[in-house]
């Protein structure tokens, strides 16, 4: 009786398991590209933001079983890239602090990026990087990402009058800078 009664834990821990798994699967094919925009908006160069999302899904994955809100994974695997994408920039930051190189705020772009960037493109982004972090993740989301406030608010867990007073910080902050 004992036996068979473990044989079914494990069995229905094992479905349990590929449920989980599965469900993940799904919620991750409907943010597929999302966690690497969001490094990208962080870090501006292509290998290190699809090293931060692949990162950030391991480590969703990892943590998926403990996530209570379910519908709420891509404000969650948002956070989770956001963090990880920030502390990757300021670990380099201070990589090339300790190596004593010149420290250079903006990440000079590729040839490629050159090519298919404008004057415009590269002077907005460079005032973007210049922000605040506070202030720079409300105008990604918001104004590269397209979410409206209530989103922003909600992948932020901030009401949405910080939302719409940090959006109009940083946008007061990017006039001065691209002025």
């Amino acid at each position: 009786m004992v036996h068979e009664y473990a044989n079914w834990l494990t069995q229905s821990d094992v479905s349990m398991a590929q449920d989980l798994d599965k469900e993940f699967e799904a919620r991750l094919a409907e943010s597929s590209t999302l966690a690497f925009r969001v490094a990208y908006s962080v870090l501006r160069h292509r290998e290190d933001a699809e090293d931060v999302a692949q990162e950030a899904f391991s480590k969703a994955y990892r943590s998926f079983r403990q996530l209570r809100e379910r519908d709420r994974f891509r404000a969650w695997l948002v956070r989770i890239t956001w963090r990880m994408a920030i502390n990757r920039q300021r670990s380099e930051r201070r990589r090339i602090l300790r190596e004593l190189a010149p420290v250079d705020s903006f990440p000079s772009p590729s040839p490629a990026d050159e090519f298919t960037c404008s004057e415009r493109r590269v002077r907005l982004w460079a005032a973007i990087d210049a922000l605040p972090d506070k202030l720079r993740v409300v105008t990604v989301l918001a104004g590269i990402e397209e979410h409206d406030i209530r989103e922003v608010a909600l992948l932020l867990r901030l009401p949405e009058g910080t939302v719409k007073s940090r959006l109009f910080l940083a946008r007061q902050r990017l006039k001065e800078l691209l002025q």
